[in-house]
């Protein structure tokens, strides 16, 4: 996790999270006296942008949506992208960040470079954010932190697995993305992500990554999050090759002005806080 260290004029009452993708922006504030979301917003791109257009996008939010330019105690940024790579702690070393990054993952140069700990498996999160969309949101609000999708992700899930007996596989459904983490008896095996554009697409690499790790589809678990329902295409098509399919559950016991879409939908979102 990284933090800016500019001073602002905080309101001590609200909190503000920030979902940043080439695909879209999302928006959540929280109210901590009442222990209320007073605000969710989303917006989704037809086609993805590149970063500079991202940032456009971002600061004509910014333009629309008064609610945005009040004050807050605390600003969260989750930057969403594929550049993003896992270290053990104990191999860690912050000189070689570039190193852990470009064997998976295509970086430039002129790429900056940040990393989170996730001290929930002793493990540190390396990854290419956003830098030019930092910069904007330093200049509106002064003081946030920032972390990479992942982060909240996994540490998460395994914060829910941590008594868990079973194995699990999570999948976070995106609009054109989806997120694979597998968790055994709390431990964390494997986490990815994956670009699809059909269902085939999806069933693809989810049965492939179970099978890489020898997961049987007729007794794996397969728990779904993010914005996905009974009625998607990715749910019937997971039903016929997995015996357990569900839904997850964010667990939060915060009070609503606009119920989310499901009690597993926005979970990186509303789980930054």
């Amino acid at each position: 996790m990284a933090q800016t260290t500019k001073t602002s004029n905080l309101n001590k009452n609200q909190e503000l999270s920030i979902q940043v993708s080439l695909s879209g922006l999302s928006f959540c504030i929280l109210h901590k006296g009442s222990n209320t979301i007073t605000y969710i917003k989303y917006i989704t791109f037809v086609n993805k942008v590149n970063p500079i257009e991202l940032l456009d996008k971002l600061k004509h939010a910014f333009n629309s949506e008064e609610v945005l330019n009040d004050t807050f105690n605390g600003v969260n940024v989750i930057h969403v992208n594929d550049l993003s790579s896992l270290v053990p702690k104990p191999l860690f070393n912050e000189d070689y960040l570039a190193d852990y990054l470009k064997f998976n993952s295509k970086i430039l140069k002129s790429d900056f470079l940040s990393f989170d700990d996730i001290a929930i498996n002793d493990s540190v999160n390396v990854y290419v954010p956003f830098v030019n969309l930092n910069n904007f949101i330093y200049d509106q609000y002064g003081s946030f932190t920032y972390k990479h999708f992942s982060t909240v992700l996994i540490e998460n899930i395994l914060t829910l697995e941590k008594n868990a007996v079973d194995t699990k596989v999570y999948a976070h459904i995106g609009k054109d993305h989806f997120e694979i983490v597998i968790v055994n008896k709390g431990e964390l095996l494997i986490y990815n992500t994956f670009e699809y554009t059909t269902k085939e697409d999806f069933i693809y690499y989810l049965l492939f990554t179970s099978e890489q790790l020898q997961l049987n589809p007729e007794t794996l678990h397969l728990v779904f999050l993010g914005d996905i329902n009974k009625d998607s295409e990715l749910y019937d098509v997971s039903f016929k090759y997995i015996r357990n399919v569900g839904f997850g559950n964010r667990y939060d016991s915060y009070n609503y002005v606009n119920q989310p879409k499901t009690n597993y939908s926005d979970f990186t979102l509303i789980k930054s806080f």
